[in-house]
């Protein structure tokens, strides 16, 4: 199944922050606590059981989870696991995604089996602890635009509709029209009937937010996945204390600027923290509070607090007030007992800059996993790369790189002209010492004439190699049409195409292939042979 791994280093998707961190990098040790492997987690479990009324926050978490998990069919798996999670020998690991329609990209799934295995590896290494898979719902997300789509194959699909708030409580009413046209876009594949009554069973839930915990749990239901909404009173209580700092003293604010004040200039800042990190939140929207001459306003409305008004307001309803992407990860770490999140390299890239934060708030920093990145290609995929002597770790190259290897391999004519450049270089460099041993005022001449000369061999390789291309022009539009299939607009498979374009023939035999060939702590890129 596994076709061959590539470092990410060597990929050019990846960022350098994330290549750094792979590395275990000195440039940025500061920024984490522990790297990622198997023996570190030890340590985080034990000081994981050290954080403050984590006892409490348990019998409060698994009474939030039973009533969210009250209509879930076939749940046995998943409900076990919440018992569990009053066990002070129980921990969890944790991964985040949006509520992408019908998953969205595959890396969705990526995501979740990296979850899935890396607890499964745990329970391997410490077999006197519980660990617990979660996926954690985006829902209070107010972007629509970027999860009311999904691709199949070069179609996608839109769900059209005016949209306010948190994602999670839209209604799924018009659904059945994106039904409607998967169905004509599956036709008569061999799973086309499972994955339309899959879609159809997942969205008649009343809002997105039960509908995805339907879809995700049908998927991996019997790995005991547990999907949390963290858009619930009960659980928003536990944070109270939290978002009081935020709201009074600006905490994430100060600790997060501290940090980024020591930022390597060579790396990019993935977000900038808000004088407050906390949107205020309603039916009709997400308004982000800001604090001037000791009032609390919400952007967008008429709508003012005094201190103590917004102070109440936090004790009687905790559940109108979400963390933003800064306070977000502090929140999940508040109300869980977790020990790792897994993320993409832009969420990854975000925690980075929270490690301080977390300290001042006295809640321990979770170990940081890059969630596995995996190419899916087929037989005859395979088999046309190797019969135009293409590897695929050469398709992660740009396209005016990869033309100048395959010319440069396939060409009957030497097209380097490296070897006549040493030549000139050896000659020039004689030159050199005949003008400075006669008269020096020659030196900048010679070291003219020899840029000359050399540029006009680099003029003459160009040339060659566009003669070359022009003549081995259906080649490289062979080569051409296989990439843009597995990169399509030229960027990852994983984040454009949805996993029903290969469900549709393989049906649940995908989600094992992927199972069996991902590994959460082998820090390479996957090829996976269907």
């Amino acid at each position: 199944m596994i076709s061959s791994n590539i470092p990410y280093q060597e990929l050019r998707y990846f960022s350098k922050i994330i290549k750094a961190y792979l590395e275990d990098s000195n440039q940025i040790k500061g920024l984490y606590h522990r790297y990622p492997r198997l023996e570190n987690f030890g340590d985080q479990i034990a000081e994981k059981s050290q954080q403050h009324d984590l006892q409490e926050t348990r019998q409060v978490l698994v009474e939030a989870l039973g009533k969210q998990y009250r209509n879930v069919y076939d749940a046995d798996a998943a409900l076990q696991n919440i018992q569990l999670l009053k066990d002070d020998k129980t921990f969890t690991v944790v991964t985040g995604h949006q509520l992408n329609l019908f998953t969205g990209p595959l890396y969705f799934l990526y995501k979740i089996i990296s979850t899935i295995n890396l607890c499964k590896a745990l329970k391997t290494e410490y077999p006197e602890y519980n660990f617990v898979p979660v996926y954690w719902m985006a829902t209070e997300d107010h972007d629509f635009d970027e999860i009311k789509f999904f691709n199949f194959g070069n179609r996608k699909l839109v769900y059209e509709r005016e949209s306010a708030g948190a994602v999670g409580r839209l209604d799924t009413d018009g659904l059945e029209n994106i039904n409607e046209q998967l169905q004509i876009l599956l036709g008569a594949s061999r799973f086309s009937e499972e994955l339309s009554n899959l879609f159809s069973q997942s969205y008649t839930a009343d809002n997105l937010a039960i509908a995805t915990r339907n879809l995700a749990h049908e998927l991996f239901k019997q790995d005991g996945l547990v999907i949390i909404d963290a858009d619930d009173p009960q659980l928003k209580s536990l944070a109270i204390p939290y978002f009081k700092k935020e709201l009074i003293d600006q905490s994430s604010f100060e600790a997060v600027n501290e940090t980024l004040k020591n930022w390597n200039d060579g790396f990019e800042v993935q977000v900038n923290p808000r004088e407050i990190n906390l949107f205020y939140l309603n039916d009709s929207g997400r308004y982000r509070i800001i604090k001037k001459d000791e009032k609390f306003f919400l952007d967008g409305i008429d709508k003012i607090f005094s201190e103590k008004e917004i102070l109440n307001e936090l004790e009687e309803h905790p559940d109108r007030f979400s963390p933003n992407v800064i306070m977000r990860p502090l929140y999940q770490e508040i109300i869980l007992p977790n020990l790792c999140y897994i993320g993409g390299g832009g969420e990854i890239a975000y925690w980075l800059e929270l490690k301080n934060y977390f300290e001042g708030q006295h809640i321990p920093f979770p170990i940081l996993l890059l969630r596995n990145s995996a190419l899916l290609i087929n037989a005859k995929q395979l088999e046309k790369l190797e019969s135009l002597n293409v590897d695929v770790a050469d398709l992660f190259k740009k396209d005016h790189e990869l033309n100048e290897q395959i010319i440069r391999q396939v060409s009957e004519i030497e097209i380097d002209f490296e070897q006549q450049k040493e030549f000139l270089k050896k000659q020039f460099k004689e030159l050199h010492a005949v003008a400075q041993d006669t008269d020096p005022s020659f030196l900048g001449a010679v070291g003219a004439q020899e840029r000359k000369q050399i540029k006009g061999l680099e003029h003459l390789e160009k040339r060659l190699l566009k003669a070359q291309k022009r003549k081995w022009n259906d080649h490289l539009e062979r080569v051409a049409v296989i990439k843009n299939e597995l990169f399509p607009n030229d960027s990852l498979q994983e984040r454009q195409a949805n996993f029903s374009y290969f469900y549709k023939d393989m049906g649940p035999e995908l989600i094992d292939i992927l199972k069996k060939s991902l590994d959460p702590l082998d820090p390479r890129f996957t090829v996976i042979e269907l």
